[in-house]
């Protein structure tokens, strides 16, 4: 696994990019970013287990190298059915094909991974039993995440599952801020200079907007989920499982 230094020396004023720069490095970024990342994956896994419907489609949308789908290939314990991988970024794309490829090598009876190059926005959902949006919603503009949400409500089949992962802000601004020093000390604690976090905060800003999880849950409702709640959260990040 190829060691993020992106930010020891990236340009401070440069915005955030999928770029072959971070696709390189982009696991260890994962990995040494996000608390909890590697438990919701094993969760996506047994989620597919456990809704995904044979003859049905699963969706992974914004699936940089692939892990989701990986994950839910795992998972899924039935047969005839598709995942869809989309992310509108070429050299994640270009990463994630070698990935898949190598994968499904080793393991050739699992479910087809189908890659697309191109925007979620535009992408047809249809006969879905499982969606994935694994960080991925927090980098849409504000204005078209209402429109996302419910064409994934109405691509997914009755009883299917969204999985929503995201960045999020608390209300209470004392613990907000106890929440963002805990993932800055998280990240000093696998080896993250200070100005390494303080670069990427400055290149994540006006690129990743996170919201609060009441924005999130009424946001679902709203598009006509039956329920959504939060299942794993590890101080500001937090996975939601909405049911149609």
């Amino acid at each position: 696994m190829a060691r993020d230094t992106v930010y020891k020396a990236q340009d401070p004023g440069e915005p955030f990019r999928f770029n072959a720069e971070v696709a390189a490095v982009f696991p260890d970024m994962l990995r040494r970013s996000i608390p909890g990342y590697e438990a919701s994956l094993e969760a996506i896994g047994s989620l597919a287990a456990r809704y995904v419907r044979a003859g049905t489609r699963c969706y992974d949308l914004g699936c940089s190298l692939g892990a989701a789908s990986l994950a839910m290939r795992q998972g899924i314990r039935t047969a005839d059915c598709r995942i869809v991988a989309v992310d509108n970024a070429p050299a994640m794309i270009e990463r994630c094909r070698s990935i898949v490829r190598d994968e499904c090598r080793r393991e050739p009876d699992g479910a087809a991974i189908d890659l697309v190059e191109g925007d979620i926005l535009d992408t047809e959902l249809s006969n879905a039993s499982m969606v994935v949006l694994n960080y991925t919603l927090q980098f849409l503009p504000l204005a078209q995440r209402d429109t996302m949400i419910r064409r994934i409500f109405d691509g997914l089949n009755d009883a299917g599952v969204l999985v929503l992962s995201e960045k999020v802000v608390d209300p209470d601004p004392a613990m907000e801020s106890l929440l963002v020093d805990l993932h800055h000390e998280h990240k000093r604690r696998n080896d993250y200079s200070a100005l390494e976090i303080s670069r990427k905060r400055a290149a994540l800003e006006n690129v990743l907007v996170p919201e609060t999880v009441g924005q999130h849950r009424d946001r679902l409702l709203r598009a006509g989920f039956s329920s959504a709640a939060v299942w794993l959260r590890y101080f500001n990040f937090v996975s939601i499982i909405a049911i149609r």
